[in-house]
């Protein structure tokens, strides 16, 4: 708003004068009826988990066996994890009452830190409450308009927003495709390459080498979002992880394979203190409970090496996977726990969906625009909590659904 000589003059952030006012309400409504109309509105669903260490829960009187969480290894009902819940809420308590730079940073927090810096090589670490929020603080803090970004096509809603927010010059190549990033890297000369580690939606995994090497060659940096496969690496065989080694910045999350919640972004000493003096949604957000870092410190403990949870879910994969193609149903090929299954259309992708459900098998039917048009999908999931039982009624449901 700008004042002149008692006057006011009303603009728009584009400087432009707004002559007639708009309603919110019907903003609102008109909105969601688009949406409703394309068969692309979202609804939330209160669930009840059962008890124990299960991949089921129960909706409005009813059980479902449930292959669409991101729990691959099932720590969120681990023993060790509720344990350690228990044990550190007692000692810090549930909250952390405040920012991390006033006293919301604890000796919790720290270890945890240190933690993920070993296992991955980086010198520090910074501590968020969502992967979201680490992902669009990183992209809005550490880029400005003078700065030129390539990112895979596939990347997260969350880097998308965060550089939109940065005013960055943002160019995208060619899903995992070296070649493309190669091309756009010689032409533009960027600051940062980013991608995903494994890609949420296709389960795919990115040449992070290839794309290391080409970063390096090119004095520019590497950003990997490891959501999907930070704590899984021992359960993929031809799987290369990120690592200090690969990634100048590397984001992990705590609420897929570690089964809790949080996230950290990592990478040297120089980067963490500046975030720390400029990352806004760092310095004015009250810091993840101490209790839920202490639980993540249990998880990241629990991942470690050949555990028995990570080879579980590595057969289930397999057994998963033959059974399908012994079923002639048309996987991607994805040797992770996520296993799209492309529909392509909006409305056959919910049908299938809700005949699954009526069936007790929870699939997800993901939709534009999460996923481009025209690749609209199941996207299931095998954790390592599933049996071989339940993955046949999975693959039994799925036949009689496609028909």
């Amino acid at each position: 708003m700008t004042k002149k000589a008692g006057a006011e003059t009303v603009s728009d952030v584009n400087g432009e004068s707004k002559l007639k006012k708009h309603s919110l309400s019907d903003k609102i409504a008109n909105q969601q009826a688009q949406l409703n109309n394309a068969g692309l509105l979202r609804r939330r669903q209160a669930l009840t988990p059962i008890e124990g260490e299960s991949v089921g829960f129960s909706l409005n009187g009813r059980d479902y066996l449930n292959f669409s969480s991101n729990d691959y290894l099932g720590l969120s009902q681990a023993p060790q994890l509720l344990e350690s819940l228990n044990t550190s809420a007692k000692k810090y308590g549930v909250g952390s009452g405040s920012s991390p730079l006033v006293t919301g940073y604890s000796e919790a927090h720290a270890h945890l830190e240190q933690a993920l810096c070993q296992i991955t090589g980086h010198e520090a670490g910074l501590l968020f409450c969502s992967g979201f929020s680490a992902n669009a603080a990183l992209m809005k803090t550490l880029f400005g308009s003078g700065d030129t970004v390539i990112a895979d096509k596939l990347v997260h809603a969350s880097i998308i927003d965060g550089l939109r927010g940065s005013k960055a010059t943002f160019i995208r190549f060619l899903h995992n495709d070296i070649q493309s990033a190669n091309r756009l890297i010689a032409k533009y000369s960027p600051q940062a390459v980013i991608t995903e580690s494994i890609f949420s939606m296709d389960g795919d995994m990115a040449p992070l080498e290839a794309l290391s090497s080409s970063c390096k060659r090119n004095d520019t940096w590497l950003i990997v979002d490891d959501a999907h496969g930070f704590g899984i690496q021992a359960a993929l065989s031809s799987y290369v992880p990120a690592s200090a080694e690969l990634a100048d910045v590397q984001v992990v999350t705590f609420g897929k394979a570690l089964g809790c919640q949080g996230a950290a972004i990592l990478g040297s000493q120089a980067l963490i203190d500046f975030l720390v003096s400029n990352a806004r949604d760092y310095i004015y957000s009250t810091a993840l409970s101490p209790a839920n870092a202490s639980v993540a410190l249990a998880a990241v403990e629990m991942t470690k090496g050949a555990n028995t949870r990570a080879l579980t879910l590595a057969d289930n994969i397999d057994y998963f996977k033959r059974a399908c193609a012994l079923a002639n149903i048309g996987l991607t090929e994805s040797i992770t726990p996520i296993q799209p299954l492309i529909i392509g259309d909006v409305d056959k992708t919910v049908s299938i969906a809700q005949q699954l459900r009526a069936s007790g098998i929870w699939v997800g039917a993901i939709r534009p625009p999460t996923v481009p048009k025209g690749s609209a999908r199941l996207r299931i999931t095998i954790t390592a909590l599933h049996t071989h039982d339940e993955i046949d009624k999975l693959v039994s449901a799925l036949t009689l659904t496609l028909g």
